[in-house]
């Protein structure tokens, strides 16, 4: 059956609000929030913006030359795209989730400038490959949104937070927990990041969400991956951040 899975968290402590982790507890006990490693596709692009960013980029630099084949072991590489042209602002990159513009951009700032961006986000270890802008690096859903609630939190990662407290029948508290949040980007490419991502939402790949009525400021990102195995939309509010997945096991 198609499944799926859905994370909220408060992106300034990291206290998850909910958490589904497929259809049926009864039919799999397997959590597709937690455990499930997947492609992030376009949902990864933000993270690669956001180290060029923290590189001195802006939202208006020009990613130029996108027809150019990137040169792989395999050998020369043009990505598919739905978008046309040879040069584009990185908002409209973002905007209109261009892949060749993306490839683009990890080839300027260098794979391992992406590799250590994710790796602050908290997404691990991803591989250091072209196709690394196109989100080929598993990750979880959870990881995921941690990760964009860094953006709504001012560049600090919250660490995710399940349990807040454990106490006893007769009330001693056996355990609580304290949010914590380590600096990822600043704050600067925080939110320069986040009103990219409002674009998304306003009038790119997520334009959908206004059109069935959602009114308030949000900012997010989009994702497939080959032959649509997954669907991803990862988003935030200034309270909330949420990431879906979509697919099948």
């Amino acid at each position: 059956p198609h499944q799926a899975a859905l994370v909220a968290l408060d992106p300034r402590t990291g206290e998850v609000r909910a958490l589904v982790g497929g259809r049926s507890f009864d039919e799999s006990h397997f959590n597709r929030a937690t455990q499930a490693r997947r492609q992030a596709g376009s949902a990864f692009k933000p993270f690669v913006y956001a180290a060029a960013l923290e590189r001195g980029y802006t939202p208006a630099s020009l990613i130029s030359t996108l027809a150019t084949p990137v040169m792989t072991l395999q050998g020369a590489w043009v990505p598919d795209d739905h978008s046309t042209g040879t040069e584009m602002t990185m908002r409209a990159a973002l905007k209109t989730s261009s892949n060749r513009a993306a490839v683009r951009m990890l080839q300027d700032i260098g794979l391992p400038a992406a590799v250590k961006a994710a790796d602050r986000m908290g997404l691990g270890d991803v591989p250091s490959v072209p196709s690394l802008a196109l989100g080929s690096g598993e990750v979880t859903l959870l990881s995921m949104t941690a990760a964009y609630a860094t953006f709504a939190n001012g560049g600090m990662r919250p660490e995710p937070i399940l349990i807040r407290r454990v106490e006893t029948t007769e009330g001693e508290v056996l355990f609580t927990s304290m949010p914590h949040a380590d600096r990822a980007v600043s704050e600067a490419t925080a939110f320069l990041i986040t009103t990219m991502m409002a674009d998304v939402v306003n009038g790119g790949t997520g334009w959908q969400a206004r059109n069935v009525g959602f009114k308030l400021p949000a900012a997010g990102k989009t994702g497939t991956t080959n032959d649509y195995r997954d669907a991803w939309f990862v988003g935030y509010t200034p309270h909330l951040a949420a990431g879906v997945w979509v697919g099948y096991d």
